[in-house]
């Protein structure tokens, strides 16, 4: 039989006939993620769009220099509008 043919055999069989051993493995979540869902994790808020009408010439420019310095233009706004406005209280 192939490497994987008893596998897919026992996989084909119901649940109702299938061995024991398969029916009483136990299944556990490795010790990092139990961590993880035991922290409490603060929902995050909804994002809405902001439009900016902005020249075609200038939204390819600023898209492709965001591209090559590994950044994205929603990142840079957020930046520059933190800096001009800051955030709220």
């Amino acid at each position: 039989m192939s490497k994987y043919g008893e596998l897919i055999k026992q996989a084909r069989i119901p649940e109702s006939q299938q061995t024991e051993k398969h029916v009483n493995q136990e299944t556990r979540q490795p010790d990092n993620q139990i961590a993880a869902l035991t922290q409490e994790v603060p929902e995050p808020e909804a994002e809405v769009n902001l439009c900016v009408k902005v020249p075609v010439s200038l939204r390819r420019h600023w898209s492709a220099e965001a591209k090559r310095q590994g950044t994205t233009m929603t990142a840079v706004i957020v930046e520059a509008l933190e800096a001009k406005f800051g955030r709220p209280d």
